[in-house]
């Protein structure tokens, strides 16, 4: 009797410049002990990343962009140059231990109502995690998951896990599909925090799998905390809170009130208005958008008080406790 035929694997990397970090990133994905697809999207490098690539992974298929387009259509162009059973998103600055990918889709293989699973991605000193997928809020405010703690703690149960972070995270094609990917009103951030609600609130399931491992470099692409990175995170939340109406939900009052909190706080930091400006483009691009159903209770951790969302919206800006 032939063997059953093993579940196909893609991976998909998206690159914008710092070939230096790209090359890292696939010389350790060819020490993976699972076989699988590559593929490159070039979204609008500067640096000759396309030739590099082909010419460090010639079996690497290279989908370019001429001028850098949104994270998520990125990922959605990657994910539509392929057809394996799983994909697998991976940031360029993402270096994986060699049986990453072998450990990571397991949970998929293993129960077919299982939708996404998040990777544990580890900060370069190997004692601390950089998140191990995201937690929400009862605002539906998105946090990396365990980010900061020591790796000992990677199989903690709390907080509840809504979903893989976009950093390191594999999912069922067939889930992907169902509810259309990444959103590309969203440049960067948030997109895949959406991802996880929309993927929650179609039934499916998640989990996180703390043995696959990736080293972490964080925020090598854009820089810590810049104008670039408040702004375009800024408008991540606004358009969350008006695609999921949460100024019309019993959360009102807290989501406003931390939202007032977090953009002084920011101005008074930062000293310009990035996060403001950021969330009114938002909460506009989302205006005329259907609204989007709230996710089940068991996807959102409803034991994170203000006071907790606070100190972990304040160890994102800082990069974690």
């Amino acid at each position: 009797m032939p063997a059953e035929a093993q579940t196909s694997i893609d991976v998909v990397v998206v690159a914008f410049n710092r070939f230096d970090l790209t090359e890292s990133c696939l010389r350790h994905l060819g020490t993976q002990t699972r076989d699988y697809r590559l593929v490159v999207c070039d979204n609008g490098s500067t640096d000759d990343t396309q030739a590099q690539t082909r010419k460090l992974r010639p079996d690497a298929d290279v989908v370019r962009f001429e001028e850098n387009q949104a994270f998520a259509r990125a990922c959605n162009a990657g994910v539509a140059a392929c057809e394996g059973d799983i994909v697998v998103l991976l940031n360029n600055d993402v270096d994986c231990r060699p049986e990453f990918l072998d450990r990571l889709v397991a949970p998929l293989e293993d129960d077919p109502t299982i939708g996404s699973v998040a990777a544990l991605c580890m900060r370069p000193d190997g004692a601390h995690i950089d998140s191990i997928g995201m937690t929400s809020d009862v605002t539906l405010s998105g946090f990396p998951r365990l980010q900061g703690r020591p790796i000992a703690e990677a199989c903690a149960t709390r907080p509840l896990l809504t979903g893989p972070a976009g950093t390191a995270a594999a999912y069922r094609r067939s889930a992907w599909e169902q509810v259309d990917g990444l959103d590309e009103h969203l440049f960067a951030y948030n997109e895949d925090f959406d991802l996880a609600l929309r993927l929650r609130v179609a039934g499916w399931a998640t989990t996180a799998a703390p043995d696959a491992v990736g080293v972490h470099l964080g925020s090598a692409t854009h820089g810590h905390r810049s104008a670039w990175q408040r702004r375009h995170g800024g408008f991540g939340r606004g358009y969350v809170m008006r695609r999921y109406r949460l100024l019309r939900s019993r959360r009102a009052v807290r989501a406003a009130f931390t939202e007032v909190i977090v953009v002084v706080g920011d101005a008074l930091i930062s000293r310009d208005l990035a996060a403001v400006r950021g969330r009114l483009a938002g909460w506009r691009a989302a205006g005329g958008l259907p609204a989007r159903a709230r996710p089940p209770h068991e996807a959102v951790d409803e034991a994170i008080t203000l006071r907790d969302a606070i100190a972990l919206r304040r160890g994102v800006y800082s990069g974690g406790p």
